[in-house]
């Protein structure tokens, strides 16, 4: 189990262990290390900023405070299987890897019984998705459109030409089955659609972006919708 897997495990068996709390003894055992190891890993999680609280002596242990925690998941095995196929039927999407871990996250806090249902659903479902752009390219416009920031994309045409672009992002779009990277482009000076698929590299520069807005685009089609919620 890689380290930020043991971590987020952590701190779920935490939560669900309620006032109660884990001994190190009982942590380290469960994931297969050592006590000095969940040691390091409760001390890097409590500086981070998550709520761990201690108690020595004997019945002492570690947990999470309960006012920062989260109600457990209540899905059924359909949705859950749902989340799933979503995420896994779209890896090209803005923010997948996002979607892929808050999914594992939520699937992690299922009881046992629903999980079990649920995996037994979901190989009732095959997904077979198309190649996806470098996660080289693919983070930097996530990054670029989180933080309004100016991208400098290399950018490969329809008829082959390549150019390079330094793009304000705007907005991501998906039409026809593919996405799209909407934004102002500072060399034709307008707005501009560049398919994700085509665009060979990218790099979030430290300029920040100007002032054109969601609005500049124009109306969705009718068929069209944000994803807001």
């Amino acid at each position: 189990m890689k380290r930020a897997e043991r971590w987020h495990a952590l701190t779920e068996m935490l939560r669900r262990s309620g006032a109660r709390g884990c001994t190190a003894e009982r942590l380290a055992t469960e994931f297969g290390v050592s006590v000095r190891t969940v040691k390091r890993d409760l001390a890097a999680l409590e500086a981070s900023g998550a709520p761990i609280w201690s108690r020595p002596g004997p019945g002492g242990g570690y947990g999470l405070a309960t006012r920062a925690t989260l109600p457990p998941v209540a899905l059924t095995p359909a949705q859950a299987v749902a989340l799933l196929a979503a995420v896994s039927a779209a890896p090209d999407a803005p923010y997948a890897d996002a979607a892929a871990a808050g999914v594992r996250k939520i699937l992690d806090v299922l009881d046992p019984v629903t999980r079990t249902r649920a995996r037994a659903l979901a190989d009732r479902v095959w997904v077979n998705s198309p190649p996806t752009p470098t996660r080289a390219v693919r983070s930097a416009l996530e990054q670029a459109m989180a933080e309004q920031r100016v991208v400098r994309i290399r950018y490969v045409a329809g008829d082959g030409a390549a150019s390079t672009r330094d793009v304000e992002p705007i907005m991501f779009g998906s039409s026809g089955g593919r996405w799209y990277l909407i934004g102002w482009c500072r060399l034709r000076e307008g707005i501009r659609w560049f398919l994700v698929d085509r665009v060979e590299r990218a790099s979030v520069t430290a300029d920040p972006c100007g002032c054109h807005g969601i609005e500049e685009v124009g109306p969705p089609p009718v068929t069209a919708r944000s994803v807001r919620f």
